[in-house]
């Protein structure tokens, strides 16, 4: 059965009530000098964000990249796939502007 994104965004929200388990490559990507992604950015992302691409087939589970705003209102880019106890946030990044188009939500 496929899910619609308002049923994939739910399951997201859902699972982020739990808790959120930031995994190794998350923490490095957001933790490199030129970004700085806080863990309230990421936050913000998956109880407020849009969802943008779903990977129903992802090998880490069904994942889901998601757009929301942070700090200055900057647009942040969260990859994540929900449990059952936790939101697993497997990565984070500041899109980049040359490869998305002006709103973040579509590839070039």
């Amino acid at each position: 059965m496929t899910e619609t994104p308002a049923s994939i965004q739910e399951r997201v929200r859902l699972a982020a009530t739990g808790r959120l388990l930031f995994l190794p490559h998350a923490i490095r990507q957001m933790s490199r000098p030129e970004r700085m992604i806080t863990e309230a950015e990421v936050e913000t992302v998956v109880t407020a964000g849009e969802l943008v691409e779903d990977y129903p087939e992802d090998v880490r589970g069904h994942s889901c990249l998601l757009l929301g705003f942070g700090q200055a209102g900057r647009p942040v880019h969260v990859v994540c796939s929900p449990k059952d106890e936790y939101l697993a946030i497997i990565t984070a990044y500041l899109p980049e502007p040359a490869q998305w188009s002006p709103d973040f939500k579509r590839r070039l």
